[in-house]
């Protein structure tokens, strides 16, 4: 089948590399320009580019597509039978998701119409979802509207972490889309009710606030892993938490309860599994504490 993939991200790969693999002529593939990162700010290509390079596939990356004329005519004119996009990071102006014979599809790391957006994956530990999912969709104007074509669930169990949910449901997608775009199953309008919004993340985001309950910081920990992180102040200087889980224990939120990290929150209390110092590795509790000692009755903000 004649396709254009469209993703940016790691989360996108997978099904990049299936479609390839199960014989899919992809005439383009579509990505975020590369970019200024890390800390030397060298510019770098997304992962869709690097892994279509080494595919051998014809790379676009236009920084923009809703006033880009030329763009959309150029995509028009690949003839596709179909678009596969899975987090691409643009929106697709009415003309594109049109252009192809069957449409666009969307692998979104959902399982819809719970939690349309940016940040589905992480709204569903946060939420204390027990399971989450792909979800194949037809796409249309709206954000994360579109009919249904194939949905799978997984489970989120207590250690699930928004890095393990993303690599299970990438290669969830990639196999989905395969049996969609062999298949082709009846489109099913997504129900009116549970409809909930993911926004984006900011760093803000990983601030934990020790009057919530340490279930929900447990969440919080697990669901903001790896990025942004988590984060507490402990005498003015930033401390990432990087593993926890919620304990017995009960004093003033934020209080250190024990020589073993237990920290006191507005119910219960979270063991600090795994923490990083700045400029610092990450440790074990117990390998961070030899060198930096707290007393029982330290603060947390």
């Amino acid at each position: 089948m004649r396709l254009a993939f469209m993703g940016s991200p790691q989360f996108a790969v997978p099904a990049l590399r299936a479609l390839h693999a199960a014989g899919h002529v992809i005439e383009a593939v579509y990505c975020q320009p590369p970019r200024p990162a890390g800390r030397g700010q060298a510019v770098r290509r997304c992962a869709v580019h690097e892994a279509a390079l080494a595919l051998g596939l014809e790379v676009r990356t236009p920084a923009g597509l809703r006033r880009d004329a030329a763009a959309q005519a150029a995509f028009a004119a690949l003839g596709l039978e179909a678009a596969v996009v899975a987090a691409y990071g643009l929106i697709l102006p009415p003309a594109m998701l049109a252009a192809p014979r069957r449409g666009c599809l969307n692998i979104h790391a959902s399982l819809l119409p719970r939690w349309r957006g940016a940040a589905p994956i992480q709204a569903a530990i946060l939420a204390g979802d027990s399971a989450s999912g792909i979800t194949i969709m037809q796409m249309e104007a709206g954000l994360d509207t579109g009919p249904m074509l194939l949905s799978a669930a997984l489970p989120i169990t207590p250690q699930t972490t928004a890095a393990t949910l993303h690599d299970a449901l990438s290669e969830l997608g990639a196999d989905l889309v395969l049996r969609v775009l062999a298949e082709w199953p009846q489109a099913v309008a997504q129900p009116q009710q549970g409809v909930c919004y993911a926004p984006k993340l900011a760093r803000g985001d990983g601030r934990l606030d020790w009057h919530d309950a340490a279930a929900a910081l447990d969440r919080r920990v697990r669901a903001l892993n790896p990025w942004p992180g988590t984060f507490a102040t402990l005498d003015g200087t930033l401390l990432k938490v990087l593993a926890a889980r919620p304990e017995p224990g009960q004093g003033a939120p934020g209080t250190v309860l024990d020589d073993a990290l237990l920290i006191a929150t507005g119910a219960g209390a979270l063991r600090l599994l795994r923490v990083q110092a700045p400029g610092r590795a990450a440790l074990a509790a117990d390998a961070f504490l030899r060198g930096h000692p707290l007393p029982i009755g330290s603060i947390l903000t």
